[in-house]
């Protein structure tokens, strides 16, 4: 339990937003850049995930939807070509950006700026 607490990061709405806005961004990130936002935003979706479990929110609709669709994505390789990578890093964006409102909608966390 104790390993658990050491790794365990506090829900960063800010930090989160910022991802989504890169990954969505008219400009794509540079492609040094792609895998640690690609990582960012797993990490994102993995916490959303829990949230939403710990909230029963998997009896929604489409919480249930946007919770396999975020494991199905956060399982995905990384394309190695540039532009197809953009495309997955956009992809996650997207979910990671949905299922942040509808789990605001349901009042399982609060709005962030």
């Amino acid at each position: 339990m104790l390993s658990k607490l050491r790794t365990w990061q506090a829900f960063d709405g800010d930090a989160l937003l910022d991802d989504v806005a890169t990954a969505l961004d008219d400009v794509p990130p540079a492609e040094q850049d792609v895998e640690e936002v690609a990582q960012r935003l797993r990490g994102h979706l993995m916490r959303l995930v829990n949230i939403a479990i710990a909230a029963e929110a998997e009896r929604d609709d489409v919480a249930g939807y946007l919770i396999e669709r975020a494991r199905a994505l956060r399982v995905e390789e990384l394309p190695g070509d540039h532009r197809k990578a953009v495309g997955y890093l956009r992809r996650m964006g997207w979910i990671v950006n949905e299922f942040l409102e509808r789990l605001v909608a349901m009042r399982c966390l609060k709005g962030t700026a």
